[in-house]
């Protein structure tokens, strides 16, 4: 087995495995030489050797022998599964896919906000019964929306919005640094940002500050006629207080893409409320996702040779 420049580690994401990775890598660095493990013993041999991988994830041990090793490049988003540290300590940069899914979470976003405001559940229920009769919609035009990050995917669903001559306001951890948005809050002003808003759009990672933090205050400070959209994590919210704002028309509606607990059971109260739009956890998906992980890729193996800042750098 020849040494790689790339090698691409065993994954699958969406229903798509590390050959259509490869593929798009290859297609992107055509004078490189980009190989794809596909077994837990050439993952081993080829990380030895290899300058760069690309992969969900990557042991300690792995990592340790992998000394010509300058770029692991993940393919998540998120990298908090990953030994940070032993990059660091091995002097090996580390980056994540920022933004692979700001165009179809952004789109997902807008469609559920259009589906409440347009009642399409309750058009699908009367399809089903065949039954003809006329009810009362809303418009996403001229609304105000909250949305709750201002990273990526929160960025997007602003960008998206300016057809709909929206307000928006946005929540972030430093709203010194501005935004997109026509106003920007701190965390400790959530309560103002959301208590005008009739879409909240939760799109912030899960920590300390946002765990639970639409609560049953939350849901108090909330317009009647407001939409709650959650791409963000099931545990931003109090699902126990979130089906009681439900029930008791303390909110219009919800459109859940996550949940806590999550798979949802069969048996929870949410699958029951006709004012909840539920997705199993699928606004991530997109026949795209790893073309868009080679497009960073590519990018950072140029201003990987020119010494440049990488793109997406998190260690």
């Amino acid at each position: 087995m020849t040494d790689p420049d790339v090698v691409v580690l065993r994954q699958t994401i969406h229903g798509s495995d590390g050959t259509e990775l490869a593929a798009a890598i290859r297609e992107r660095l055509p004078d490189r030489s980009v190989a794809l493990a596909r077994t837990p013993a050439e993952e081993r041999e080829l990380l030895e050797t290899a300058r760069i991988a690309v992969g969900l994830d990557v042991d300690e041990e792995l990592l340790a022998a992998a000394e010509n090793l300058e770029l692991f490049a993940c393919v998540f988003a998120g990298t908090g599964h990953l030994p940070r540290e032993a990059f660091e300590d091995r002097g090996v940069a580390l980056t994540n896919a920022s933004g692979v899914h700001e165009p179809n979470i952004a789109e997902h976003v807008l469609g559920s906000m259009i589906t409440h405001a347009r009642q399409w559940t309750r058009a699908h229920r009367q399809q089903e019964r065949r039954e003809w009769r006329s009810y009362e919609t809303t418009e996403v035009y001229g609304s105000t929306v909250a949305v709750v990050g201002l990273g990526a995917i929160g960025s997007a669903v602003v960008d998206r919005l300016e057809p709909f001559d929206a307000d928006s306001l946005g929540v972030r951890y430093s709203p010194e640094k501005g935004g997109p948005t026509d106003e920007v809050y701190g965390f400790d002003e959530f309560h103002h940002a959301i208590a005008d808003a009739e879409y909240v759009v939760l799109a912030c990672p899960l920590t300390e500050t946002t765990r639970g933090i639409v609560d049953t205050e939350a849901f108090r400070t909330m317009r009647s006629d407001a939409v709650l959209v959650n791409i963000a994590r099931g545990p931003v919210v109090d699902t126990d207080a979130l089906v009681s704002a439900l029930r008791n028309s303390r909110i219009r509606g919800a459109a859940l893409d996550v949940t806590d607990p999550e798979p949802l059971p069969e048996d929870h109260p949410l699958w029951g409320l006709g004012n909840v739009t539920i997705t199993p956890h699928n606004a991530g998906h997109t026949p795209h996702y790893y073309e868009r992980v080679a497009d960073i890729l590519a990018e950072n193996v140029d201003r990987l040779d020119a010494g440049q800042e990488l793109e997406n750098r998190v260690v």
